[in-house]
């Protein structure tokens, strides 16, 4: 699971039937840099299965590969990243 900063959305013209209900976003994986505010710990952006809500500049708890698609289980869903949790806050030790 890594944390993320939501930065936009995703519209979609066609989409598999068993994601409804839900939206994407297009989020930043945040390093050690990031999670201080510095844009040096940004990488590049990915797409996340959002069905919490999230809102630009949201953190977010994403967990990836097939650890996404396990909160559905036994149903399938073909996502690669799903946004787990909203985070309040986040407290980073500065070295």
């Amino acid at each position: 699971m890594r944390i993320m900063e939501c930065i936009g959305k995703v519209t979609l013209s066609k989409w598999n039937s068993t994601l409804g209900g839900a939206s994407w976003k297009i989020a930043v994986p945040l390093m050690h840099e990031g999670l201080c505010g510095k844009e040096s710990g940004r990488t590049e952006p990915i797409v996340v299965f959002d069905e919490q809500g999230a809102g630009d500049g949201t953190l977010m708890a994403v967990s990836e590969s097939a650890e996404a698609a396990a909160p559905f289980h036994p149903d399938t869903k073909p996502i690669d990243a799903y946004n787990a949790a909203i985070l309040d806050n986040v407290n980073v030790a500065v070295t």
